[in-house]
């Protein structure tokens, strides 16, 4: 499993937002480029207050036994590269995040095509799950998240029998996400917007949630609002955030960082600890709050549950 690290910078005290880029810049920047059209447009009302409340019961049978991180961590220690690539970018850049109007089309190979309201999203039956999340640079930590299980929202477009895989797209708008306007802006190389995938039994595993909210409140917008996928066993670059975009395939998805670096980005990303990254070993990881490294589980700790979907696959191949 060859995994590339983003270029390493220290999430530190940084220089105010208004000062560290200048507005002037952002919307010179933004003027020179052909503005995408969003589901969330510059009209749009604004969201959601911050901290709103959403109330899920825990899935305890779902759900790990660790403590979670505090919101702090979860919510100013991220990647999201649509806001820069320093962890702190997205806390500091969100707030030109408009998650009200929002909406998600799901079609390709299914028999009833759809476009779901963020508010009919919001009405599915939520519940939270206690998740340990892995990324690839060697941090992880603990999150409560809020949402339904990805087969529920599949289930009613009636993915047709061609269907192979799930493709998730982002969404595409400069005008909210500063990494869009060009490559000054986009130190990460990624092109945009950004694409992930998921075989089809694996979007329909219990485990893959929707996730609309975290920590007893709706989704913040530094954490991939209004809704993003969770795959508790892979990778965190697999979550894709902000989804605007749900597509069955009957071929594999090309993904964003498998575009950028194939080489070292497959498809899969389960997390192996058994297969080093050429610059770094896999085996032992930094949960955030902690001091000491701990080992990395095969699955991310979630073999017994998932491991069969992989049965007789060369994972060092099919990293």
């Amino acid at each position: 499993m060859l995994i590339r690290r983003a270029p390493a910078f220290k999430a530190s005290e940084v220089t105010d937002y208004r000062l560290y880029l200048n507005r002037r810049e952002f919307l010179g920047g933004a003027a020179a480029l052909a503005v995408t059209p969003s589901l969330a447009t510059a009209a749009a009302p604004p969201g959601p207050a911050a901290g709103q409340s959403l109330p899920a019961a825990r899935n305890q049978k779902l759900s790990i036994p660790d403590k979670p991180n505090p919101i702090k961590d979860a919510t100013t220690y991220n990647n999201f590269y649509e806001f820069g690539i320093d962890k702190a970018d997205p806390a500091r850049h969100a707030h030109t995040l408009r998650p009200r109007p929002w909406t998600v089309q799901v079609d390709g190979l299914v028999h009833k095509p759809k476009r779901f309201d963020i508010e009919e999203v919001l009405k599915f039956p939520l519940e939270e799950r206690i998740y340990s999340l892995r990324c690839v640079e060697g941090w992880s930590m603990v999150i409560p998240w809020i949402g339904f299980p990805l087969a529920a929202l599949l289930k009613q477009v009636e993915p047709t029998g061609s269907a192979r895989y799930v493709e998730f797209t982002t969404l595409k708008d400069p005008s909210q996400f500063p990494a869009q306007r060009g490559s000054i802006f986009n130190a990460s190389g990624l092109d945009w917007p950004y694409v992930e995938g998921l075989r089809l039994d694996e979007a329909l595993h219990p485990l893959t949630l929707l996730s609309v909210g975290m920590y007893g409140q709706l989704l913040p917008n530094q954490n991939g609002a209004p809704v993003r996928l969770v795959v508790p066993w892979k990778y965190g670059f697999k979550y894709a955030k902000s989804l605007v975009r749900i597509r069955l395939t009957a071929d594999i998805p090309r993904t964003s960082w498998e575009s950028s670096a194939p080489q070292e980005y497959g498809f899969y990303a389960n997390v192996n600890p058994a297969v080093d990254h050429p610059r770094w070993s896999q085996a032992t990881e930094r949960r955030l709050g902690e001091f000491l490294r701990r080992k990395t589980l095969p699955f991310n700790g979630y073999a017994d549950q998932v491991g069969s979907l992989y049965a007789g696959m060369d994972l060092r191949k099919f990293y």
